[in-house]
């Protein structure tokens, strides 16, 4: 069980209220303008992707730089350096092939479900099973990368 109070989760909820109205509102939930955006007939995806890029680095640094913990959490921030290796290249691939394909991407997707659009679901649905067979994959590879043990 969580220890997380209830503030915690409001944040949660009115945060997600708030990105899906953003989307909504700039139409970014409706796949024929992510579509559009990636033909090169409309770049107005271009503006919200960068509003949103520059809102967030101030956002982070701002709060890194004069906060020692993050304010709903407590918890201390500290830099996760990942690396850079076959997998980020893989899933960036599936991920970009996928968000051509359905013209939308996870968080828009369930946005413009919101919006009444139910063939998205169909996009949503895919995005369940590819989460599900990569994990599958990966528990497998792992699985298998352990090794036969011996019983002592």
């Amino acid at each position: 069980m969580s220890d997380r109070g209830p503030a915690f989760y409001l944040s949660i909820l009115v945060g997600g209220l708030i990105f899906g109205f953003g989307l909504a509102y700039s139409h970014m939930a409706r796949p024929e303008v992510v579509l559009d955006f990636l033909q090169f007939e409309d770049l107005g995806l271009l503006f919200v992707m960068g509003g949103a890029a520059v809102v967030t680095g101030i956002v982070f640094t701002v709060a890194t730089n004069t906060l020692d913990h993050a304010p709903i959490t407590g918890e201390e921030y500290v830099r996760r350096v990942k690396s850079f290796d076959r997998n980020v290249v893989v899933g960036g691939v599936v991920f970009g092939a996928g968000w051509g394909i359905s013209g939308i991407c996870p968080g828009a997707a369930y946005a413009s479900v919101g919006l009444g659009n139910w063939p998205i679901l169909w996009a949503v649905a895919g995005m369940f099973l590819g989460a599900y067979a990569q994990g599958r994959l990966r528990s497998h590879m792992a699985d298998s990368s352990a090794g036969p043990t011996t019983a002592d």
